[in-house]
């Protein structure tokens, strides 16, 4: 894996899009992790969280279409990439760094071409690590958890298909996504125009490097 940026504080930040600081969003975050104190067992819960408790938008057939974390909570659903957002916020919220990761898949028929799948890297304080989660939502064979021995996304990937997953975490969603998830607001008027892959970030470094491995900073702080 390979980082944006070397500064932790980078991936605490509220934005307009991972808007964490909106009551609601600390809330259920609080209502989640009250009675747990280590990181790790934080970000499972959350992911498990969002994984299980926000549906994928597509699975059940809504025409809803959300972007910012706190819309994604407010209306209990989400694509990969809204739902990326709103684990991001609850994450930050808790004082755990989060970004954003991305994957290449094909289409299935009647579509066609490549399309980016959203999800998440986040760092463990404790254990001074990054790790990657995908709580796009569990359903057929799809089973993605939260692991910190062996990585297991929503998706496998084919790359004789041209599928592969971008190494760098992104402190902020892909303008591509945001643009797609902005510019619709029926689902099924969405669906065909997916977000396409995007040059990856040259300047990124290794998340295992001296600066990847930058010292902890809370929220509030400066690095």
């Amino acid at each position: 894996m390979k980082l944006q940026s070397p500064h932790l504080a980078d991936y605490l930040k509220c934005t307009p899009i991972i808007d964490w600081e909106t009551p609601v969003i600390i809330d259920q975050t609080q209502a989640i992790t009250r009675s747990l104190t280590r990181d790790t067992e934080k970000a499972r819960a959350l992911f498990e969280w969002v994984r299980d408790a926000i549906p994928h938008s597509w699975d059940i057939q809504t025409d809803v279409v959300t972007c910012t974390a706190s819309e994604v909570l407010q209306k209990r659903t989400g694509l990969c990439y809204a739902k990326s957002h709103l684990l991001a916020a609850m994450l930050r919220s808790m004082g755990i760094p989060a970004g954003f990761c991305y994957q290449v898949f094909r289409r299935n028929p009647p579509y066609h071409g490549l399309a980016l799948h959203g999800l998440n890297g986040l760092y463990l304080p404790s254990l001074a690590r990054w790790v990657r989660v995908d709580a796009r939502g569990n359903t057929g064979t799809i089973d993605a958890q939260f692991s910190l021995s062996t990585e297991q996304l929503a998706f496998p990937i084919d790359p004789s298909q041209g599928e592969f997953l971008y190494e760098t975490i992104y402190t902020n969603p892909a303008p591509e996504v945001v643009a797609v998830l902005q510019g619709f607001t029926s689902l099924r008027a969405l669906w065909p125009y997916l977000p396409a892959p995007f040059a990856e970030d040259s300047g990124a470094i290794s998340a295992t490097s001296e600066a990847g491995s930058a010292v902890y900073v809370a929220p509030g702080q400066q690095e």
